[in-house]
């Protein structure tokens, strides 16, 4: 038995001649916290669509929660999305007629459950909007609606949270809110998150950093500071200029 809530092992994903990811195996721990890094054309999103299941991978096994997707029709894959996976992206994707509690209710509408108020409340306290449940998105500041993104993704209280560039949207001020956020659902509720992005100082919030490069893991790094991450980031940009 393994205490990977996620697990990628020896996938690849190919788009025509081209290979995105090639021969990836990793694995991603309930409550940690791992951000994935690498330099333009690296594999970064399609990793996080393959292990989210967005996208097939065209060799390899995904498994979520111990479930191997491949075993699982089109359905049931966006029943396991919906009830198992949170995404959160750059773009907030709020609706806009909706308030910020009606925002945050909608996965449990769509999964056919009806949203008790009381969770949709405790779900905008957590992330500190308790008293702006009935505002609607241009009401609301942009680090306000990315935090209203992340409690509609946290609704169904899922196995993973994959998050693509949350805070890229953001100012670093902004920014930096949404990452203590983030790293405080972690180490408090043992929230896994997986985290793509481009930002040494986003990725030193996490417990791990994984390097890709050319579609292959290049490298991890544990208690990683801006610092060490962005040296590391430099070689790997250097070594594929030289390539």
């Amino acid at each position: 038995m393994t205490d990977d809530v996620v697990e990628l092992e020896r996938v690849q994903k190919r788009f025509g001649g081209v290979t995105a990811l090639d021969s990836v195996t990793l694995g991603f721990a309930r409550g940690t916290f791992t951000a994935v890094m690498g330099p333009s054309g690296s594999g970064k999103s399609t990793l996080l669509q393959t292990a989210a299941g967005l996208e097939r991978p065209t060799a390899g096994t995904v498994r979520v929660g111990g479930t191997d997707l491949a075993t699982l029709g089109e359905t049931g894959l966006t029943l396991l999305r919906r009830q198992r996976i949170g995404f959160v992206f750059q773009a907030f994707n709020l609706l806009s007629s909706l308030t910020a509690e009606q925002n945050v209710a909608l996965p449990l509408r769509l999964a056919g459950r009806r949203p008790a108020r009381r969770d949709v409340r405790a779900a905008l306290a957590a992330v500190g909007l308790a008293d702006r449940g009935r505002h609607r998105p241009a009401e609301l500041s942009g680090g306000q609606q990315q935090r209203v993104a992340i409690a509609r993704a946290l609704i169904t209280r899922p196995d993973v949270l994959f998050a693509d560039e949350p805070t890229g949207a953001l100012d670093m001020s902004t920014g930096r809110e949404v990452l203590a956020l983030l790293r405080s659902m972690v180490d408090g509720q043992r929230q896994t998150v997986v985290m793509v992005t481009h930002d040494p100082v986003a990725a030193a919030h996490a417990d791990r950093v994984v390097f890709l490069a050319d579609g292959r893991v290049a490298g991890e790094m544990t208690a990683p500071t801006p610092q060490s991450v962005a040296e590391r980031m430099t070689s790997l940009e250097t070594a594929g200029a030289r390539g």
